[in-house]
């Protein structure tokens, strides 16, 4: 439980210095603002409910034959497309790249190891987020890994190096956050299929807020060195309205030292 505590100081720091910005639990649900300094009042915590995690294209249900032991336990969910047009567009040699990547899974899955998702994976993963809006920069905060990303409203930034999670400079167009982000490392996957992006990748989001418990996702990914042109995806996010609706822990390192850290250790012998 040490993240909520993590989570609600990082948010009350980060609204110390941002007007108008409240943490979500001293807001209340009849209480919530509808605007928060002239925009969208987007605070809150947030999730996707789809199994876009496991294939941004539509998909059958499926069993994972590796792991037949878990029975329905382990099988994967059907799923519709994501993506709009249903495919993505793979040049050829990236595809194939894809495939390597799908043969892979799990041990090539970055998620496997707990490395940070990547955007805009983050976003739909089956772990909650909570977004932080003040007058100003506006904070994600992510369960899974303890991730986390600022995104630049006033100052937009370059990264000196690339990163898992890249930089994000946002902009408000009306009542849509729009978000670019870009300087990513290129060993982040988009799913547990192997779809993927370069370092070359720029993700551009759009975020409306349709209804008060319901956000219009969209995320347009241009990567001309891995596809023959821009694709989109694009899916509703929600609202956790449970009244003490707050993102918990899930710090996944101890849960992956084997897999990472096995090779390292000492035969018994040696370790007498």
């Amino acid at each position: 439980m040490g993240n909520r505590f993590a989570v609600a100081m990082a948010a009350a720091v980060f609204c110390a210095v941002l007007p108008g910005c409240q943490p979500e639990q001293e807001q209340g649900q009849a209480a919530r603002p509808d605007r928060v300094a002239g925009q969208p009042n987007f605070n809150g915590v947030w999730r996707a409910l789809n199994s876009a995690n496991w294939n941004l294209e539509g998909h059958s249900a499926s069993a994972l034959t590796e792991f037949w032991q878990l029975g329905a336990i382990g099988a994967i969910p059907a799923g519709q497309s994501v993506v709009e047009g249903g495919k993505i567009p793979y040049l050829p040699e990236a595809l194939a790249q894809r495939d390597a990547n799908r043969a892979g899974w799990p041990k090539a899955d970055p998620e496997t190891l707990c490395y940070l998702p990547g955007i805009p994976r983050a976003n739909y993963m089956p772990y909650a987020f909570q977004i932080v809006q003040g007058g100003g920069d506006i904070l994600f905060v992510y369960e899974y890994a303890s991730a986390n990303r600022l995104v630049a409203m006033t100052e937009h930034k370059e990264l000196p190096v690339d990163t898992w999670m890249g930089q994000s400079n946002g902009s408000w167009e009306g009542d849509t956050l729009v978000i670019e982000s870009f300087g990513f490392n290129g060993r982040a996957w988009l799913d547990r299929s192997g779809n993927y992006l370069t370092p070359a990748g720029v993700v551009t989001e759009r975020l409306t807020l349709v209804s008060p418990d319901h956000i219009d996702y969209q995320a347009t990914i241009n990567d001309p060195t891995t596809f023959s042109e821009p694709w989109t995806i694009r899916m509703p996010l929600y609202r956790m309205i449970e009244e003490n609706a707050q993102i918990l822990e899930f710090k996944c390192v101890p849960f992956v030292e084997e897999l990472l850290y096995k090779d390292l250790e000492l035969p018994e012998e040696s370790a007498q």
